[in-house]
């Protein structure tokens, strides 16, 4: 599962003087930044207001000033790389619920962070407005990765199969290291951290549409279940569809409706899907994996925002791998309270489905699979692991195929 942002954060410690190893199972980008639509933004949906309401005016402008601040980074990074770096302005529109753009707004202000009222005429159907944030970015992140990873330390084809201390065991060797980062998209070791009770996957869909025009810019509804669009050179990149992994959902059926009515002339060329690690007060976790392994750090949790989520992680972990603290290290720490409605709703959610009495079951901790029909996959309505008609492991946190019966 290892990203783009793993490879930047490798330079990073490269740069700093740190000895590192960097292990992928797989492919590096061959799970979820594969899929991505790469939008480079702070504007994370109407979150501001939430996040005053949750942890207060500071907090919520420090985190408003870490994300914008990995917007800049990317912009830096990018320069002189052909990974069709383009800056953009990003929006949140609402089909019918102004109040709430306004909401958002006031609390923008409250933090002091660069946003205005804006239409969006671009679009073909009709809004109560939108949110701007001007001059955010996206770009191609598999061409960016390609460029950087060529004189990294990376080891491919290289699966962790256990661990004791700082003894890694593979296939094929045995590492030693001082300290580790599991960035495995979900935390893959339920002993430690309790991520299997903080977090969920949610899983979205993307068409890429010919012929249906551009938008020229970055949109979003603030509903959550509703549209994201935005330009890739000559093509329109749709998503929707979402839903709580293992749960039922629109998926490609309600884009499909959505390029008919809205894009008539268009003509799918692609489409894929991808699922996010949704944590309990929208926040990710970022530092130290839990308070009893002072060695071993996490980044998970980015709720669809990877893209600055992961340039703010790797600023975090780059000085926490030194042994050094970071001035947002405590915002993002996985340590931080877990009372949120959203922990009873995730343990309600396990129970029922650990209790279900039908097979195939997950490995990674029991639940019952369900089938997703518009992808054919058995998928975990727990935690979010996914698997092929065969039993072959398609996403984590499970670790292994499901066993043959």
């Amino acid at each position: 599962m290892v990203g783009e942002w793993l490879g930047s954060f490798a330079r990073k410690l490269r740069q700093a003087g740190v000895d590192y190893m960097l292990v992928e199972a797989g492919r590096i980008c061959g799970g979820v930044t594969g899929c991505t639509t790469a939008k480079i933004t702070a504007q994370h949906g109407l979150v501001y207001q939430d996040l005053v309401r949750r942890f207060g005016v500071e907090k919520a402008r420090q985190y408003y000033q870490a994300n914008q601040g990995a917007v800049d980074a990317w912009r830096g990074l990018c320069r002189g790389i052909d990974c069709d770096f383009e800056e953009k302005d990003s929006y949140v529109y609402s089909l019918k619920d102004p109040q709430k753009l306004e909401a958002e707004l006031e609390a923008l202000a409250q933090i002091g962070a660069e946003a205005d009222a804006a239409q969006t005429p671009s679009l073909p159907f009709p809004t109560a407005g939108a949110v701007r944030f001007p001059k955010q970015a996206q770009f191609h992140p598999l061409k960016f990765a390609a460029a950087i990873a060529k004189d990294l330390n990376i080891f491919e084809h290289t699966a962790v199969r256990s661990f004791n201390g700082s003894m890694y065991r593979t296939d094929k060797a045995i590492i030693r290291a001082g300290k580790t980062i599991v960035a495995t998209h979900f935390p893959i070791w339920n002993k430690h951290g309790a991520f299997w009770l903080k977090q969920y996957q949610h899983r979205s869909y993307v068409l890429a549409l010919e012929n249906a025009g551009r938008v020229d810019g970055m949109y979003l509804d603030e509903s959550g279940t509703g549209l994201s669009l935005r330009d890739q050179g000559d093509v329109l990149l749709l998503g929707g569809g979402s839903h709580r992994t293992g749960h039922a959902g629109g998926g490609w059926d309600a884009l499909e409706r959505a390029a008919r009515l809205y894009y008539p002339g268009a003509v799918i060329r692609q489409r894929w899907a991808t699922q996010d690690c949704m944590t309990l007060d929208d926040m990710p976790y970022i530092g130290r994996y839990s308070p009893r392994t002072p060695d071993l750090y996490v980044a998970t949790g980015f709720n669809k925002w990877g893209m600055t989520s992961s340039m703010v992680a790797s600023e975090i972990l780059c000085e926490l791998a030194q042994g050094k603290s970071h001035p947002d290290g405590e915002l993002f720490s996985p340590a931080r309270s877990m009372l949120h409605p959203r922990l009873a709703a995730n343990g309600a959610n396990a129970l029922w489905n650990l209790l279900t009495p039908t097979v195939p079951r997950c490995p990674h901790m029991g639940c019952a699979l369900k089938w997703n029909r518009q992808e054919h996959s058995w998928d975990c309505p727990c935690h979010g692991s996914r698997f092929e008609k065969s039993g072959t492991l398609l996403d984590g946190p499970a670790t292994g195929d499901l066993r043959k019966k």
